[in-house]
């Protein structure tokens, strides 16, 4: 991220490319074709200029003379000014023309730049499965801004239960009906339901097993074991299993919690995309 120093910039034709098109990859680049003899111009400019200045390099606001980069502006249709472009990614994803209002410009700029909320949910997301800590702490932060927000409880809430952690219930039932993260919330807290029914030995449960290869209990038991040590392949050759043999315990518990095993993995994961395909020829096979 840009620093306040730096975070107004006059461009040209020359540095373009460079200034704008791929420094968008990183920040927002907000960008202001504007003329020295423009009544309009001399009002929205110090308004653009204040509000980058006040959001410490959120975005970049890069200044552009139409009179001295007239193939610029009219590369990128500009036939009236002030005329004010956002790009992302080296594209234009948002704009308007003419001096509005500063209220209005912060609500368009507050549509384009990410809050330092919106900052630590993304921050959070990426850091789920390389350091879950981490990731937990900036979930934390995030529920100081907004204690009811649906991703930041399911994430945190996901962590928790993975970790075999018995406030992973306490945080997912905030999760309110109604909100789009209720209906996954719903599945983790079955994995938290397994994690927090390892009462037994794995030795224990492997010999019940032994005696008697139906013993629904003893497997349930050496899933959330194996679960709560993160050995997440035999939990769900286990939880498999108990599809296979015995669908109605704990209401078709094995099954629900499968899925919520596949969902807090991620869907993409390799071994939740693997067992998701042996539980459809289980069920469907």
């Amino acid at each position: 991220m840009a620093t306040t120093a730096s975070a107004i910039i006059d461009v040209s034709e020359r540095d373009f490319a460079t200034g704008v098109l791929q420094r968008s990859s990183s920040v927002p680049v907000v960008v202001d074709f504007w003329a020295a003899w423009c009544g309009p111009c001399r009002v929205l400019g110090p308004v653009l200029e204040r509000l980058a200045n006040e959001m410490g390099g959120a975005f970049i606001l890069a200044k552009v003379d139409v009179d001295r980069n007239q193939r610029l502006a009219a590369q990128f249709g500009v036939q009236g000014i002030p005329a004010v472009k956002a790009f992302r990614d080296g594209k234009v994803v948002d704009e308007f023309t003419g001096a509005l209002p500063e209220s209005q410009v912060r609500a368009w700029l507050k549509k384009l730049v990410p809050s330092q909320f919106d900052q630590l949910v993304a921050a959070a997301q990426a850091q789920e499965r390389a350091d879950p800590d981490a990731a937990a702490a900036l979930y934390r932060q995030a529920l100081q801004i907004d204690p009811a927000h649906g991703k930041s409880l399911l994430g945190l809430g996901r962590i928790l239960a993975l970790q075999a952690d018995p406030q992973a219930a306490d945080v997912l039932q905030q999760i309110q009906a109604g909100l789009p993260e209720h209906a996954a919330a719903q599945a983790v807290l079955a994995l938290a339901e397994l994690l927090s029914a390892a009462e037994s030995t794995p030795e224990a449960a492997r010999q019940r097993l032994e005696r008697n290869p139906n013993d629904s209990d003893a497997r349930w038991t050496l899933a959330a074991l194996a679960a709560r040590s993160q050995q997440w392949e035999e939990a769900c050759q286990q939880l498999l299993t108990l599809v296979q043999r015995d669908r109605a315990f704990r209401d078709d518990g094995a099954r629900r919690v499968l899925l919520a095993l596949f969902a807090a993995l991620g869907e993409q994961d390799p071994l939740a995309v693997r067992y998701r395909r042996q539980l459809a020829s289980v069920l469907f096979g």
